[in-house]
């Protein structure tokens, strides 16, 4: 009998293990028909889907390779950028049968953890961007080994990191969170975005540069010697924390003159480059390259590089300065390394004069006034919060963290109720009020606020610059999320429901995730919210539903009139009337910033590029777009999650609130 027994319990764990893999193909069956629409079969064919062996889940092409090798009628791997998952063209049936059998539950260190591959058939794989190329901005160029590597350890050699007190000193260095900046010839401000042309640094840009410049010179990649040197040290990302990276911007203008070039030293990198009409190209700087930028690619086209510690890039030109495609045939990861930029400039003492007078703030007009409308598409929505949000907190971080500085009870109630060890992901941070609730938890902030981030950086806290629509953390990867007083800023349901999927992406199964939106009714119950409660108590600040602040003088009025509006039969917004009920679910609501107040019945000559009302005799007023949510509306946002249920939702001092649970 004891022979059985033991046959028995051995059957019973093979069981179990098969069970384990059946579950995870059939959760993987169900993210590649979500994602891709294709379905797995239970009949062997050619081809197979390999999940957990994407990019997207930390596996490079070479890793995926490597395992594959056994097989030599490999005729094709498919590996789609930012998917869990990738494909496998086989030569015959037999062969991808062979490799079903022996990979199936395989497992591979990747990126410091475990990854298990989990196989299935499919009749079909994922053709789209194959063959796809794309084109860098007109004006751009990266010329590869502009310098040596003799070159290369002169000038990272040459930059002396340690602090100096010495008042005869001639540059200005920072120290940031995972990131170094010095300057040479010119201070860079990062809290206007500019230079103070009247304060020079003595002692120019250092000698060492004197043989790139006169090479760029002679071989006329510029005109003029530069005058200004920033240069940036950029550390790699840890386990869970992304590099280091570069807000999207627009060099200003009226700050420096056209051709700006940069060295990439240490490490290579991905810039990403984007165009107001929503175009983007990802183009890689490769060790040593130099990058030049001029004409549009310096005037219109944003640049960037996004936090995260892996790069997608082509495998076959890894070490060449290419524009990124989709094309799932040649993508591989790259790790990023410490990597030092050298970015030359030379400063402007003339308005600018370009041929882009959009993005021109030497240019912009000051006598013409405008009307603004919701957005018909989502290349218009991207402008209208790039205005009426990203710009305009970068503008009032300082005065806005001043005035954040109390948690609210349930939000931190939340926190404190997740277990020891748990990872939380603070999406749209702020200034990092929530990041040090629950010193038992890791807390990972992000805000779309370059000078937020860097608020929460210089408090102590782990905190990256990123957009809430595309968070570049891993799925399943977060115990909890919150996001406190971020979704009402996305322009279109659309983008209001994208924002809540990607929280629900980044969190495990069974993971949790708290939502506080504005609320549309400010008067709940037969009680005032504190926000209009609060009427009339003292000069103006910034305020919002939520917070203790002052009344807001400003009158609701619509904002001028443009011929783009007059045409456009959308709704217009409206200057909301701080601590007043709303009378619209679409306006832009004032931040007198430092207490300044606009006379009562002054009309605006004009809404800034940076959202700022500008009137004569006063201080700037900047407006955030808001969409505050009705009664019921985050619930009914919330339902079209297909992966997660609404485990509880409440009304808490002019906001509504929703805990999610993630099902799948």
């Amino acid at each position: 009998m004891e022979p059985n027994d033991g046959a028995s319990v051995k059957t019973t764990k093979m069981t179990k293990a098969n069970k384990k893999v059946i579950r995870k193909q059939l959760k993987a069956s169900h993210t590649l028909l979500k994602h891709e629409g294709i379905e797995t079969v239970s009949y062997p064919t050619q081809n197979l889907v390999v999940a957990n062996g994407g990019l997207g889940n930390g596996v490079s092409r070479e890793q995926l390779q490597d395992i594959l090798k056994g097989s030599s009628s490999v005729k094709c791997l498919l590996m789609p950028p930012n998917k869990p998952y990738a494909f496998v063209t086989y030569g015959c049936t037999e062969d991808a049968r062979q490799c079903h059998a022996a990979l199936n539950g395989r497992q591979l260190q990747c990126q410091g953890r475990t990854v298990t591959l989990y196989l299935s058939f499919v009749d079909k794989v994922v053709e789209s961007h194959v063959g796809m190329k794309a084109e860098m901005p007109p004006g751009l160029k990266v010329l590869e080994d502009f310098v040596s590597p003799e070159e290369e350890v002169q000038l990272l050699e040459a930059v002396d990191w340690s602090f100096c007190d010495d008042p005869g000193d001639n540059t200005i260095q920072k120290t940031l969170k995972h990131r170094r900046v010095k300057h040479f010839g010119y201070e860079f401000r990062y809290d206007n975005n500019n230079v103070d042309k009247n304060k020079p640094l003595s002692g120019g840009l250092p000698a060492v540069c004197h043989p790139v410049l006169e090479r760029c010179l002679k071989e006329k990649h510029i005109s003029i010697w530069p005058d200004q040197l920033t240069v940036n040290q950029y550390q790699p990302g840890q386990v869970l924390m992304s590099s280091t990276g570069i807000p999207p911007h627009v060099d200003t203008h009226s700050a420096f003159e056209d051709t700006i070039l940069s060295l990439s030293l240490g490490a290579k990198t991905v810039m990403d480059f984007r165009h107001p009409d929503g175009r983007s190209v990802a183009v890689v700087l490769p060790r040593r390259s130099l990058l030049l930028m001029k004409g549009e690619s310096r005037y219109l086209w944003t640049h960037g590089i996004t936090p995260r510690r892996l790069d997608i890039v082509p495998a076959r030109d890894a070490e060449r300065s290419v524009a990124v495609t989709p094309d799932p045939c040649d993508l591989t990861l790259n790790e990023r390394g410490t990597r030092t930029s050298f970015t030359f400039r030379k400063v402007r003492h003339m308005p600018c004069d370009c041929a882009y007078p959009s993005t021109c703030d030497s240019q912009r007009p000051l006598e013409v006034p405008q009307r603004f409308s919701l957005p018909c598409t989502d290349v218009d929505a991207v402008q209208l919060e790039m205005r009426f949000v990203h710009t305009v907190y970068d503008e009032i971080a300082g005065h806005f963290s001043r005035t954040r500085h109390s948690p609210w009870p349930r939000v931190g109630d939340f926190l404190r109720s997740l277990v020891p060890g748990a990872v939380v992901a603070d999406v749209g941070c702020g200034n990092g009020k929530y990041l040090g609730i629950n010193p038992a938890v890791f807390t990972l902030g992000c805000d779309r606020s370059h000078s937020l981030v860097q608020i929460c950086a210089d408090r102590g806290f782990q905190a990256f610059t990123s957009d809430a629509l595309e968070v570049p953390l891993r799925s399943g990867v977060c115990d909890a999320c919150i996001s406190i007083a971020v979704i009402h800023h996305f322009s279109t349901q659309e983008r209001r429901l994208t924002a809540v999927k990607e929280l629900v992406r980044l969190l495990k199964p069974g993971g949790k995730a708290l939502l506080y939106v504005w609320a549309l009714e400010q008067e709940y119950n037969r009680q005032k919210s504190k926000y209009l409660k609060e009427r009339g108590v003292g000069p103006v600040e910034g305020v919002e539903p939520g917070s203790v602040g002052q009344m807001d003088t400003t009158a609701a009025r619509t904002v001028g009139t443009s011929s783009s509006a007059a045409k456009s039969s959308q709704p217009e917004l409206s200057i909301h009337r701080n601590r007043t009920a709303f009378g619209s679910q679409d306006l832009l609501v004032p931040w007198h910033l430092r207490g300044g107040v606009q006379k009562e019945g002054q009309e605006p000559s004009h809404i800034g590029e940076k959202g700022a009302l500008l009137a004569s005799g006063s201080t700037p007023v900047y407006h955030r777009y808001y969409h505050v949510f009705r009664e019921g509306e985050l619930e009914e946002l919330c339902r079209k999650v297909r992966n997660a249920t609404i485990e509880t939702s409440y009304y808490d001092q002019g906001n509504w609130c929703v805990i999610l649970e993630k099902t799948l």
